[in-house]
């Protein structure tokens, strides 16, 4: 329990990252205050959490001022996977500018101390491997990805401005391919989509020759990151690499989820998506030395919670069969 609670306010508190979020905050004893327009947010991410005394779901559209009294911001929201955020871009880039313009005069009126959940996209195709911190990325300011990539963008200069400007306490944490249970199912990111596809006994789509790697961080991980950033001194701003160094082709991931689910997919290969980056690998050393922080959750052990996370959910809405397929190491 924490010796101070906290009013702390998580925007996208309903989607996948946020519910993990809220879930911790309210281990630590504090009140917690999750907002979302459930655009990819989900009430049953957080429907487990309604009962608990300090716990509140409010609908809410950032892009629309809010007036609250809180302690601490998470601002999460803003859909993530590139089916969700291409699905209407112009609303994706209000989300990521007009929300994060609102959040911050929230924190300031308040006086709040407040976190940004920034990306790695914000590195684009990126020419440097791994990516550092510093590097200024790749970006293709006009294509598919720009609504998000752009947007993200943005969201951390206005953060910065409004730091130097008016002096606001803020973290921008950029975040790596994250996955664990509570993704959502179509969201089409690769976990999510290679689990779901083995699970239904269907191919297995891979873009492009599978040779391109990810770096896969477990959720616990990642918010344990979150938190530490959020609790480090206030010379700490970032933006800090939060992620896994360790890399994964796209193919050898298929083939371990085909396995690790007894699964018969076979892998199906389509046309690479225009912009899609075929190396996104953190050097995480600024994490290390300044949060003394680090992925601890093998690619395996994740890899068991998520699938048996989504078997569960498959055989509710009677999409898989309901005997659950056996796990192999």
């Amino acid at each position: 329990m924490s010796s101070t609670r906290k009013r702390i306010l998580v925007t996208g508190g309903a989607g996948f990252l946020g519910s993990h979020l809220c879930e911790r905050l309210l281990a630590q004893g504090h009140d917690v205050l999750c907002v979302d327009n459930y655009f990819t947010g989900r009430k049953d991410n957080i429907a487990h959490l309604l009962g608990e005394p300090h716990f509140e779901a409010m609908r809410h559209d950032i892009c629309f001022p809010l007036y609250v009294e809180v302690d601490e911001i998470y601002n999460l929201a803003c859909p993530a996977s590139p089916i969700h955020y291409q699905f209407d871009p112009v609303q994706t880039t209000k989300t990521s500018v007009l929300g994060a313009i609102n959040m911050l005069g929230l924190a300031k009126r308040v006086k709040a101390k407040i976190f940004q959940s920034s990306t790695s996209e914000v590195y684009g195709d990126p020419t440097v491997h791994p990516q550092r911190e510093e590097y200024r990325g790749n970006v293709n300011p006009i294509g598919p990805r720009a609504c998000y990539d752009e947007g993200k963008r943005a969201a951390e200069t206005l953060f910065f401005d409004y730091h130097r400007q008016h002096n606001l306490r803020i973290r921008v944490a950029r975040i790596f391919n994250t996955y664990g249970p509570r993704m959502h199912p179509n969201d089409g990111r690769v976990v999510s989509n290679f689990i779901v596809q083995a699970l239904k006994g269907e191919p297995i789509t891979v873009y492009g020759s599978g040779e391109q790697t990810r770096a896969f961080c477990f959720v616990d991980d990642l918010i344990e990151g979150f938190l530490r950033l959020m609790a480090a001194s206030d010379d700490v701003t970032g933006p800090v690499n939060l992620g896994n160094p360790v890399e994964t082709t796209v193919r050898e991931l298929a083939e371990r989820i085909i396995a690790m689910t007894g699964s018969r997919s076979k892998i199906e290969t389509k046309p690479l998506p225009v912009d899609d980056p075929v190396q996104r690998c953190p050097d995480i050393s600024r994490a290390r030395n300044l949060l003394d922080w680090e992925p601890r959750v093998p690619l395996e052990t994740g890899l068991e919670r998520t699938i048996a996370y989504f078997e569960r959910l498959l055989r509710e809405r009677g999409e898989i069969a309901a005997a659950p397929l056996r796990l192999r190491a």
